[in-house]
């Protein structure tokens, strides 16, 4: 990565750039997502444009109701859009049945949320597993290895009521990582957290992208935002910028 080369590219908006080297992980073509509330018809995404290599880091922003988290979920096949199209790892997503969607989902993306979404009644190794019930993985041993690398193995009997909120994510985070996905989207992810946790979490992306993993976060974290190679700017559903550094 640090010897890769940028190119320049010309967007309806402005100028942008993307990583050369590297293949294509997400290529994203006008999507849009419109969503009717009473009478009106809300445009929540507009056109939006772009691609992201394998093993970026990039940070999407923008103030609120501009459309990030609509993006996320489209990029996460979570939800449809309206138009547009969405390939992602090689696979184009018009069409795809719900189960295959699933499995694209499943195998391709780990998903991190501001709110952790954890189950109470679970412990923190069960809680990490989770995602595997349908997938007849065997995860024990994957889970102990994601439990060393967010330093939470002391913790792994634990219920989620006996962790901090810094902990609580940490798991979060090791249990979007317990499919080995390609593509790791995180929701406002240090949003209920301290500065010092906040910072925690930052260093733990930091981490998973040098190892290659390719990170996309939502945030008004500044902190968080500064720390990705790449930062898009949404506003009104559009993508007003895009900037690599």
């Amino acid at each position: 990565m640090q010897n890769a080369v940028y190119q320049k590219i010309e967007t309806e908006s402005m100028p942008s750039l993307r990583l050369a080297t590297a293949p294509t992980l997400v290529s994203a073509v006008g999507l849009t997502k419109v969503y009717p509330r009473g009478t009106e018809t809300v445009r929540a995404l507009d056109g939006v444009s772009f691609e992201l290599a394998e093993g970026e880091f990039a940070a999407i922003v923008g103030p609120s109701g501009a459309g990030k988290t609509t993006l996320l979920h489209l990029l996460g096949c979570m939800d449809a859009p309206t138009s547009g199209d969405l390939i992602l790892a090689g696979q184009p997503t018009r069409g795809l049945s719900d189960s295959a969607l699933t499995r694209l989902r499943r195998e391709q993306v780990g998903f991190v949320f501001q709110h952790f979404g954890l189950i109470p009644t679970l412990t923190v190794a069960e809680n990490i597993t989770l995602p595997t019930l349908f997938s007849r993985k065997r995860a024990a041993q994957r889970a102990n290895e994601l439990l060393e690398k967010v330093g939470l193995a002391h913790r792994r009997g634990h219920r989620p009521h006996e962790l901090s909120g810094g902990e609580m994510q940490r798991v979060a985070i090791a249990r979007a990582l317990i499919n080995t996905p390609r593509l790791l989207l995180a929701d406002e992810p240090t949003g209920n957290l301290d500065s010092a946790n906040g910072d925690a979490i930052i260093a733990l992306f930091h981490q998973l992208n040098r190892e290659g993993l390719t990170v996309v976060v939502v945030t008004h974290n500044p902190t968080l935002a500064a720390a990705a190679n790449r930062q898009l700017t949404l506003r009104d559903g559009k993508l007003v910028e895009d900037i690599a550094r």
